[in-house]
């Protein structure tokens, strides 16, 4: 069976180690590819971006080589954004597209309120209290002055890049996409439906239980919905 690539994108304040998990039960056909943004996880000793054109400049040079194989994306919250970008960036530079856009946990890019909230902005105990509210971070995490050093700098960076992301309408792209969300999300579902404006292709709209972090509830469910969509592509299918 031919192997399909599977890039992953993190979710802010994520790493390429966010998506192990899946990794570690993914069908043997799809390959699991984690990226990663400079400033954690691997690439930790970098300095953080916390502009959106240089991350997915950033993105590209990590997967450009690696298109030759058939692939997909696959992107949480912020990397559900970063992967739709990506894909247009791929499509600009002539490469061959992905077969499947896979979103989890986030609005349209055209959603008004992806840039209202600018938590990124606020004091530290507010950002704090933001950040307990996306069910993400345990509270030892949260409550631990050391490791908050350590990931709240990751965390403003990555919601400066999301928060002061401008929305420019683009031709639609011409390849499915797969958008799941969960039922206790912070979001509008006509935010959610804004996907559709993404691509030509009628979007699969799914809604699992749960908060923010309902990719972590259910990861056997998501990754046979993503088996399905991508066995279809493989030669011996």
């Amino acid at each position: 069976m031919e192997k399909i690539n599977l890039f992953c994108l993190p979710f802010a304040g994520g790493s390429r180690y966010s998506y192990r998990l899946y990794e570690d039960n993914m069908p043997s056909f799809i390959n699991i590819i984690p990226l990663e943004y400079p400033g954690r996880g691997a690439r930790m000793r970098e300095p953080l971006m916390d502009n959106i054109d240089q991350i997915l400049h950033d993105l590209y040079q990590q997967v450009k080589d690696k298109l030759d194989q058939s692939y997909a994306f696959y992107g949480h919250s912020m990397g559900g954004l970063m992967s739709c970008l990506l894909a247009r960036k791929v499509i600009e530079n002539k490469k061959t597209p992905p077969l499947h856009l896979f979103i989890t946990g986030t609005t349209g890019p055209a959603a008004l309120s992806r840039t209202e909230k600018k938590r990124h902005l606020l004091d530290k105990k507010a950002f704090i209290e933001e950040v307990r509210n996306l069910n993400g971070s345990p509270d030892e995490i949260l409550q631990n002055d050391e490791l908050l050093d350590y990931i709240e700098p990751i965390l403003r960076a990555d919601f400066k890049v999301t928060e002061n992301y401008v929305y420019a309408a683009n031709e639609s792209l011409n390849v499915p996409m797969t958008v799941i969300t969960g039922t206790k999300e912070d979001m509008k579902i006509e935010d959610v439906y804004l996907w559709q404006k993404e691509t030509k292709i009628a979007v699969d709209f799914r809604r699992m239980p749960g908060h923010h972090f309902f990719i972590y509830k259910y990861p056997y469910e998501i990754i046979q919905i993503i088996a399905k969509k991508l066995v279809v592509h493989s030669k011996s299918y």
